[in-house]
């Protein structure tokens, strides 16, 4: 997953080693995006959901790696806040009109509590879609997140605050190419 070192300036914002590089999370959503467009290939439209704002890096990236005709739909969903452990999930908004009959993917960027998770599956669920499955990006190698029925994951990683790829700290770090983990000093310079 990395062999990589910490580019300067992130290791100066307090990204003490690189998780996942660039060139592994490049790799492995275009097989997740082919596997998708295999899975659901029976003529029937698919409807990504990302979960705002952190999915909409990894859901930009696997929308352009499905060689069919995809749709895109955003939920809000507030879990974290100013914290490095996720806090619940309350959805924030509207649910996606109009998903009965369709199949429809649940994309987030990070499987860690299971709790976003549950929740959209259970309320999407009742919409009537054709079929509904979870994509992450990564799945945390902790109890609550293994125990979450997830279909696609790219990849497991330990159980450690991580940054870069959408995820973020304080809305710091999305724009980091890779994943890396947000070291203690790096917490605790953003109020953390």
């Amino acid at each position: 997953m990395s062999g990589s070192a910490v580019p300067e300036y992130w290791l100066q914002q307090g990204v003490d080693r690189l998780l996942v590089d660039e060139k592994s999370i490049h790799a492995r959503v275009c097989e997740l995006g082919r596997q998708l467009a295999r899975d659901l290939d029976d003529g029937r439209d698919v409807v990504l959901i990302p979960v705002l704002t952190g999915a909409i890096v990894f859901a930009a990236d696997l929308m352009r790696a499905i060689p069919t005709r995809v749709r895109i739909s955003m939920v809000s969903v507030s879990s974290y806040g100013a914290s490095t452990t996720s806090q619940g999930a309350v959805r924030a908004g509207a649910l996606p009109a109009n998903i009965a009959g369709k199949h429809v993917v649940i994309v987030d960027e990070i499987l860690d509590s299971g709790a976003t998770i549950r929740l959209l599956r259970r309320e999407l669920g009742a919409l009537g879609p054709a079929s509904l499955r979870v994509c992450v990006l990564l799945r945390k190698r902790r109890e609550q997140a293994l125990a979450t029925e997830c279909e696609m994951i790219g990849f497991d990683i330990p159980d450690e605050f991580v940054v870069g790829y959408g995820l973020d700290f304080n809305d710091e770090f999305r724009n980091m190419p890779f994943v890396g983990v947000l070291g203690e000093a790096g917490i605790r310079a953003r109020g953390g």
